[in-house]
């Protein structure tokens, strides 16, 4: 039983994967490099086309943790339905793949399975990054602050834009000031 299930979600997953990669659009451009140690730490999510388990976050916070093996321990915590709801906690590991400049990374929720992470904008002071994929479903804007000014948040979003997604599907996650 084990067996044919591992075997039906390996084939779903190979579907949806075929059928990202049959898009128009060109694939998402990765960041040249990613100085791995200066990108360790707390990102706070400043908006995103969510997936199934985020579209009510409160006070998203994505933090990782490089190991010595060189994998990356990743915590995502959020509030779920206001800044008041239950706390929900996902520990995804992440792998950086080799000879991208340690900007994409495949990202495990669900072993085998790996997510795809790539690091499409990241400010020369690592202050803010946008994380994308190329089926252009998700995308997250995340900044070392809870707050970024409005003016950025448009660069930003117009850099989304750019990446080829539709950014009317763009959720502003609200955060408490501390």
């Amino acid at each position: 039983m084990k067996n044919k299930l591992i075997s039906l979600l390996a084939g779903l997953f190979t579907a949806l994967i075929s059928a990202c990669a049959s898009q128009s659009l060109s694939p998402v451009k990765p960041v040249s490099y990613v100085n791995l140690n200066q990108f360790m730490g707390d990102w706070y999510v400043i908006a995103c086309i969510p997936t199934v388990i985020e579209t009510e976050a409160y006070n998203a916070i994505e933090s990782y943790q490089l190991e010595k093996d060189g994998s990356i321990n990743t915590t995502f915590v959020f509030r779920k339905g206001g800044f008041d709801g239950s706390e929900k906690r996902y520990n995804p590991h992440g792998f950086v793949v080799e000879n991208t400049g340690n900007a994409v990374w495949g990202m495990q929720f669900i072993w085998p399975f790996k997510s795809e992470f790539i690091i499409a904008y990241l400010d020369k002071d690592y202050t803010n990054t946008i994380i994308a994929r190329n089926a252009r479903d998700y995308v997250w804007i995340m900044a070392r602050t809870p707050f970024i000014k409005d003016s950025r948040s448009q660069e930003l979003t117009k850099t989304v834009a750019n990446l080829g997604y539709d950014v009317s599907k763009l959720r502003k996650v609200p955060h408490q000031p501390h």
